[in-house]
């Protein structure tokens, strides 16, 4: 045991905390591998940790075990609670719990930098959160890693590269301002209920400055329009972004003929400043 808390099926049963389909819910139950999912952030003592959706309470504790200065978890499900404050009462001062949408609130009002962010996403809304944290108006942004779980072919697509399938917006968003790597992964049966995927744990560590220049909202527009339509050439998936778009790819150094997956970061970095112009 990694604390003098019950272990992780106790605290389930005694709550009553069937896990919700609707909510994205699979708690890991392994106090040892949520302890070494927070390790995988690395040295915790002097930063603030930023969790969405702990549920139990499993990956809150390892990160509170591991040493966290201080932790906010941010939790949906109301139900959770209970059991969140009998943590926040093992480790005091150190977890501050609140009940709210991840969407909807405003963290930094509740973090003191340095901030990390470590989390078990709820399956429903974690690509919606990385790329919120990927593009935010002002770079470098208020966190200074991410260390978060999700499917194991979520997981793949963040460190593609191009020319396969699962290179596309999420690798392009991913690698442009950090450097990413798949750290763990875990089978299904690590989980209640035991999802039909497997899962894995990505490390995103931010750059200072991005790789290359360009406007975070124009690339978004630029990659998802092309990612969109993989199977089309640029020429066409692109033509609704601009009404000189072939001009923009000769431009940026892209042949039009060519199809989203075989194009490099850079390749759209460089179309979105021509797009920008």
């Amino acid at each position: 045991m990694i604390d003098s808390l019950p272990p992780l099926r106790e605290v389930i049963a005694a709550h009553d905390l069937q896990p919700k389909k609707s909510l994205g819910q699979n708690f890991l139950l392994d106090l040892n591998l949520t302890a070494k999912i927070a390790r995988q952030a690395g040295d915790l003592s002097g930063c603030d940790v930023l969790e969405i959706g702990p549920g139990p309470g499993g990956l809150t504790r390892g990160l509170l075990a591991e040493g966290a200065r201080r932790v906010l978890a941010v939790e949906k499900d109301a139900r959770c609670l209970p059991a969140l404050e009998e943590v926040a009462a093992a480790y005091p001062d150190r977890l501050q719990v609140i009940n709210a949408d991840a969407l909807d609130l405003d963290v930094l009002a509740h973090l003191t930098p340095p901030v990390r962010v470590v989390a078990n996403l709820p399956y429903n809304v974690g690509t919606e959160l990385l790329v919120r944290w990927l593009t935010p108006k002002e770079w470098p942004p208020y966190w200074d890693s991410l260390t978060l779980m999700f499917q194991k072919e979520v997981a793949q697509r963040i460190v593609a590269q191009p020319g396969g399938k699962a290179y596309g917006r999420l690798a392009i968003l991913s690698q442009w301002r950090c450097d990413a790597r798949i750290v763990m992964q875990l089978p299904p049966e690590a989980f209640t209920p035991p999802p039909k995927v497997h899962s894995a744990v990505v490390h995103l560590q931010r750059l200072e400055t991005p790789r290359y220049e360009a406007d975070a909202a124009v690339l978004s527009r630029v990659v998802a329009a092309a990612f969109n339509q993989r199977r089309k050439m640029l020429r066409s998936s692109l033509k609704g972004i601009s009404k000189d778009i072939e001009a923009h790819l000769v431009a940026a150094g892209i042949k039009p003929t060519e199809r989203a997956e075989q194009v490099p970061i850079e390749g759209f970095c460089a179309l979105a400043r021509e797009v920008a112009k």
